[in-house]
């Protein structure tokens, strides 16, 4: 699609985001609907002095990535109540000027997570208390799902399981853990220590379905004995691939062409191979 001055600019700010799948994601999204825009990667380390570039430039919506999604919401004029509860924005919508950010991590993994069980009702246990642990915890709440939070270091955790309202766990008795849905939401499992793997197999076996946000590989260990004990699995490009689906449907008001953005993210991981 020729670029002119009629096209709307759309983007990425973090630092680095020059790794980001999101450009070839959205950028297939926007193409095969013809809509004249395109979603650019914006490297910032300074996010004050690049949030009033977004107004000067008029940039139309940006993905937020690390390590400004906290620190962004000060800068903003309006912010989701999801978002303000997690306390993380990964979504900016510019309405003539007016900044509002969202967060779509929570509704990537729910929307995951709903193509395989419903939610309502549903017990998940979340693995780590980072950024990801936070949104996708707040974000099952949202759907109904009572939740548990299991990881390494206990401040951090209990700190994040008050906050959640729910019990935490230790890793090291990890060997107690069951319900409906186990969710990896750490880096343990990535490239390049694909052996590594959060719990057993025989832990993952307590659950009907397993999830990990881990794309690189897109099959974890952890998945891999999972599938093979009997559990459905969700990849963590589904988790990535519907956060943008969110993204792209609040910026353009057209429903996301789901299946293009999938090709284009798998595409661009098997070059990256």
């Amino acid at each position: 699609m020729a670029i002119s001055g009629t096209t709307v600019l759309y983007g990425i700010i973090g630092n680095p985001v020059t790794h980001s799948l999101s450009p070839a994601m959205h950028n297939a999204a926007l193409a095969a609907l013809g809509i004249d825009a395109v979603y650019l990667p914006f490297p910032a380390s300074d996010i004050a002095a690049a949030v009033t570039g977004i107004r000067g430039l008029g940039i139309q919506g940006l993905s937020v990535t690390i390590p400004h999604k906290e620190s962004v919401i000060a800068l903003l004029d309006t912010v989701d109540p999801v978002a303000v509860k997690i306390g993380a924005v990964n979504t900016i919508v510019n309405t003539k000027g007016v900044l509002t950010g969202l967060n779509t991590d929570w509704l990537g993994a729910t929307r995951a997570l709903e193509e395989e069980i419903d939610l309502s009702g549903a017990h998940a246990v979340i693995l780590g208390a980072g950024g990801s642990a936070r949104a996708i915890g707040f974000g099952l709440l949202e759907k109904g799902a009572s939740i548990a939070l299991c990881s390494r270091t206990e401040s951090r955790g209990r700190r994040l399981a008050d906050e959640l309202h729910c019990p935490w766990i230790s890793l090291e008795e990890s060997d107690r853990l069951y319900g409906d849905i186990l969710i990896n939401a750490t880096s343990v499992g990535m490239v390049p220590q694909i052996e590594n793997t959060p719990v057993s197999e025989e832990v993952s076996f307590q659950f009907q379905v397993v999830m990990d946000i881990v794309y690189a590989p897109m099959k974890t260990r952890l998945l891999r004995e999972a599938e093979a004990g009997g559990c459905k699995i969700i990849n963590g490009l589904e988790m990535l691939l519907y956060q943008g689906v969110a993204q792209f449907e609040i910026w353009t008001g057209k429903d996301a062409p789901v299946s293009v953005m999938r090709k284009a993210l798998v595409e661009v991981l098997a070059r990256k191979k």
